[in-house]
């Protein structure tokens, strides 16, 4: 496998993307006022990425509580992240990763071209604060970063 994921303590990579809520997001946006999370999954509405967006989904209020901005991302253009984000009533954004810039700066790109299912929180410092390839639920993440 190619990918390796950042560490814990290193600077983000920052991005600027398209997302299913009409707008961008950029992580200087969120520097020193939020944490983001950011759910690197393979492809819209098949069923390991389905559980993972909707438990997300599910646990939307433990992540707002600790002050977490919640983000899918992958590369699947914007009408298949819509129809998905709609199909399953998703409450937070799905970003464009466009030529799959995100997933390679986050380690995540595959030699063949797929992305890897990981999961990433960044803090308001910019600075990693959790990384661990797979899916994982907000009490694991939460205590892993304290929150």
């Amino acid at each position: 496998m190619a990918e390796e994921l950042l560490p814990v303590g290193a600077e983000a990579p920052d991005f600027d993307a398209p997302t299913t809520d009409g707008g961008r997001v950029s992580l200087a946006h969120f520097r020193g006022s939020k944490s983001v999370l950011l759910m690197f999954y393979p492809k819209d509405d098949t069923p390991g990425c389905t559980r993972q967006m909707c438990a997300a989904r599910d646990e939307g209020d433990d992540y707002e509580a600790a002050g977490i901005r919640r983000f899918g991302v992958n590369p699947g253009g914007m009408e298949s992240h819509r129809k998905f984000a709609d199909k399953y009533m998703l409450d937070f954004p799905l970003i464009v990763d466009q030529g799959s810039r995100i997933a390679a700066a986050y380690g995540v790109l595959k030699e063949n071209g797929g992305v890897s299912r990981a999961t990433y929180v960044i803090g308001p410092d910019g600075k990693i604060a959790y990384a661990a390839p797979g899916a994982h639920d907000a009490d694991e993440i939460l205590e892993a970063i304290g929150a």
